[in-house]
């Protein structure tokens, strides 16, 4: 973004009044070079400045010294800007996130880095499917953990079953299209998830502290989708 350049206005004179002749009407008329002394005209040709004034050709102003104040100020200004621009980013629009376990592998592996969508849920409902960032449910917070990334598997107000190796949802097998051929889900009792409330599973479905563990969350807790993965090089991409 830019700056608009400033305007200048200038006045017209009074009706009647005689308008002051511009500037190169205070050339001389034999088209001698003018030299400016101290605010004064003279010619060229004329004795040097007697008060020890400086002497500069007409059409190249003395360059002006920018002070280190305004130097200052205006950077000052500009890593503010930029502070408050992050400070915003992060707090309402994006953030990223590093993965420190392999409870998501294979979709997401230690040492990969995520951005999170914070107004996903703003605009839409959680999906099923969606792998989500989320506050650790109240007992589960430790001083390294804070957060954790899972991916939503139950919406509020169904049943949901873990048998034979498969997730059941009202009965009915849910198909999981993202997780690799031959990956069996843990036993678990069917669970009527509460309003509000969503289940949530680790991609490494044997090796992942989940809703399996402290049961569906609360929506509240949620922080945000996971949409891009943008760490390492070879495996960025959408989510």
């Amino acid at each position: 973004m830019t700056d608009a350049d400033d305007a200048t206005v200038s006045s017209l004179p009074p009706m009647g009044a005689t308008p002051a002749k511009p500037a190169a009407d205070l050339l001389p008329a034999t088209g001698e070079p003018t030299a400016v002394t101290n605010g004064s005209v003279g010619s060229a040709g004329g004795p040097p400045p007697s008060d020890g004034g400086t002497i500069v050709p007409r059409g190249k102003p003395a360059p002006r010294k920018r002070s280190t104040a305004r130097t200052l100020l205006e950077w000052g200004g500009l890593i503010i800007a930029a502070l408050l621009i992050a400070f915003v980013i992060k707090t309402y629009l994006v953030e990223a996130f590093y993965i420190p376990s392999e409870s998501m592998t294979p979709t997401l592996l230690i040492g990969d880095r995520v951005l999170v969508n914070k107004l996903s849920y703003d605009l839409h409902d959680v999906h099923r499917g969606d792998i989500v960032v989320f506050k650790a449910p109240p007992g589960e917070e430790t001083a390294q953990i804070k957060d954790l990334v899972k991916r939503v598997v139950g919406l509020p107000g169904e049943t949901i079953e873990g048998r034979g190796g498969h997730i059941y949802i009202d009965n009915k097998q849910l198909a999981e299209p993202y997780l690799p051929k031959g990956v069996q889900s843990r036993v678990f009792p069917a669970e009527k998830i509460p309003p509000g409330h969503y289940y949530v599973l680790g991609d490494n479905r044997q090796n992942s502290k989940d809703s399996t563990y402290f049961h569906a969350i609360n929506g509240n807790l949620i922080v945000g989708r996971v949409f891009l993965r943008i760490w390492p090089l070879n495996r960025i991409g959408t989510l």
